[in-house]
């Protein structure tokens, strides 16, 4: 089954549209949807049919009822700020958008609970909670404009995911629009309930089996103290090696991140921080949280780790402000590269912390066979890689190359025991590579799952699982399946 419709008279479904959101919540000036036809990934683009902006569930559930009635696939998209094509839309397909939908609708402190709408921005839950001693820990480079129900389809991840766990770890309930327009309740405020985990199989999804329109998060009490560490280094290696150590002594850091000197150099030139020092082979960024006393004897513990591993100085902050200053260059990494190069594209590879000095060696080499710089800035102590392959788009040819250089990159993390994604997600950009870490048998059961919620196709289509017809390499991989031909959408 398809959902490309080459003709359709949209002026019928508008009008129905319009009767849920009114007329300044539908979208269909050509102009006006030249915004939204990509997300973060900006190297594809598709303007959709129509953009819907509701603010409450029952609006979601009305729009979502008229495309189920239409056989009209629709795509949910938050701040747009994915990287992976997962609110990419296709040919013929309704946006719902849901960046209207920014109410925090409960706090309740002494269960450590929020409840929010989609739309609300990350950073703002953190923002509302912390006056009482709380924050929320998933923390996405782009938690300033990316919003929580991005986080939840692509179970985001960031700085402090090593300690404290991606999106799903902070996801205690869903109020949930399905594909035929029902409202479902999974999860709740209760941290175990009984039957199937409907919570963790919707969180990470990206879309394909409906639209959170409630999220209940837990948030966390913030730590008694909080010390930054930047610890400099000659070579990968050594850097390498003393995430290894640190994890090996038994320290969980809050957070542990590396950056190579290309991204130091890049930053320093847009950030102007001047805590990175340029002629670094590799930098780390290790954030202690927890117990005065317990800072203070880890603190200890890493420094001395980092300089037996041959660490030339160590940095280090206590004051919020100068742990700010040198979080700044990292999380500013990413814009940083757009002052350096037209293009850039990003890949999200995971590995295992012991290989990240072959690893990093090897997409050094990959880039040289290919003949494109890449930078590397990644969350070490989780082994959570993203190269940035540095192109110019306006160059015939450089897009198909860079993303032959990704695809090797990523097929690399898989050889050595990683995965083709750690919270980027895979979208419309890296389906064609979820047969390298998947069977065919593994596919065809989550198709099974995605047909049970979706048997229309119109949720999110094209994303995350791969299409025979068009991704050559799963063509290839599932045509020897024991299973019948998978009916992808």
């Amino acid at each position: 089954m398809t959902t490309a419709v080459t003709q359709r008279n949209w002026q019928p479904i508008i009008k129905q549209f319009e009767a849920v959101v009114d007329k300044k919540g539908v979208m269909q000036r050509r102009e006006e949807l030249l915004v939204y036809e990509c997300d973060g990934l900006t190297s594809y683009r598709q303007r959709p049919a129509v953009a819907v902006f509701p603010r409450t569930t029952e609006q979601v559930a009305e729009l979502v009822k008229i495309c189920d009635r239409h056989t009209v696939p629709f795509i949910a998209r938050g701040a747009g700020t994915g990287l992976s094509g997962g609110a990419l839309p296709i040919e013929n397909c309704v946006l719902i958008v849901t960046s209207l939908m920014r109410q925090i609708l409960e706090i309740d402190f002494e269960n450590q609970r929020v409840v929010v709408q989609p739309g609300v921005i990350n950073s703002w839950v953190t923002q509302a909670v912390s006056g009482a001693g709380f924050y929320y820990a998933p923390d996405p480079s782009s938690q300033i404009v990316c919003s929580v129900g991005g986080n939840v389809a692509e179970n985001s991840g960031g700085v402090h995911c090593l300690k404290y766990g991606v999106t799903t770890n902070h996801v205690l309930g869903l109020k949930l629009v399905l594909p035929d327009g029902s409202i479902a309740d999974v999860g709740s405020k209760i941290p175990e309930m009984p039957g199937y985990d409907l919570t963790g199989l919707f969180v990470g999804s990206e879309g394909t089996l409906g639209i959170a329109t409630e999220i209940t998060l837990r948030i966390l009490k913030a730590p008694e103290a909080i010390a930054v560490l930047l610890a400099d280094f000659t070579s990968i290696e050594a850097a390498g090696q003393t995430v290894s150590d640190i994890i090996s002594a038994g320290i969980i850091p809050g957070g542990m991140e590396m950056m190579d000197n290309f991204s130091i150099n890049a930053v320093e030139d847009v950030v102007r921080t001047d805590c990175y020092p340029r002629d670094a082979t590799a930098i780390l960024l290790i954030e202690l949280d927890g117990l005065t006393v317990e800072v203070a004897a880890n603190r200890e513990r890493v420094e001395a780790i980092c300089r037996q591993n041959g660490a030339r100085s160590i940095t280090t902050a206590v004051d919020p402000q100068e742990r700010l200053t040198l979080w700044k260059g990292r999380k500013a990494a990413f814009a940083a590269m757009g002052k350096i190069s037209p293009d850039y594209y990003v890949q999200d590879g995971v590995i295992p912390r012991t290989k990240l000095p072959d690893v990093l060696r090897e997409i050094e080499a990959l880039g040289e066979q290919h003949g494109y710089k890449v930078a590397n800035v990644f969350h070490a102590g989780d082994g959570n890689l993203h190269p940035l392959i540095l192109y110019d788009n306006s160059v015939p040819g450089q897009l198909e190359a860079v993303e032959a250089l990704g695809g090797d990159i990523l097929k690399l993390c898989v050889k050595v025991g990683g995965s083709i994604s750690g919270e980027h997600g895979i979208g419309a950009d890296k389906r064609c590579y979820m047969p390298e870490m998947f069977s065919a048998t593994d596919l065809e059961t989550m198709q099974w799952v995605r047909q049970v919620f979706d048997p229309k196709g119109i949720a999110n289509p094209e994303k995350l699982l791969p299409t025979p017809r068009t991704c050559g390499e799963a063509a290839q991989s599932i045509a020897h399946q024991p299973f019948p031909t998978l009916e992808l959408y």
